[in-house]
């Protein structure tokens, strides 16, 4: 079974794509801000992380940028997803090592196709 870690701190936003994963077929990990998103990576490695940028405690990208320092978790795709549209904002999720970038609002269909072509 695929694992997918969601890293949101918007409990509605955490609950849809819960369900909409665990339908899909996967093993849901939740983490509501980077810290809890390097504990469970001590103890579970997901194929994907669905990762939002404003977080408390740790953003999306410092999480992103720990996450890149350990070689064990090189394998797992990253995906951005944020309320941050900008270019800027854009261009420094991918160039921190993120497979994908979606913005919010944005489609679970497509988000969950575009996990589904990730770890193919």
């Amino acid at each position: 079974m695929k694992k997918i870690l969601i890293a949101d701190d918007e409990h509605k936003i955490v609950m849809t794509l819960e369900y909409a994963f665990r339908k899909a077929g996967y093993e849901v990990f939740i983490a509501r801000d980077g810290s809890e998103v390097l504990e469970i990576l001590k103890e579970q490695i997901p194929d994907a992380i669905l990762l939002d940028v404003m977080m408390p405690n740790l953003d999306g990208y410092t999480t992103l940028s720990e996450i890149k320092k350990n070689e064990n978790l090189n394998n797992i795709k990253i995906i951005f997803l944020s309320a941050k549209t900008g270019e800027n904002d854009i261009k420094k999720g991918l160039d921190l090592g993120a497979d994908a970038y979606m913005t919010k609002p944005y489609s679970i269909k497509k988000l969950t196709e575009k996990v589904e072509e990730l770890l193919k």
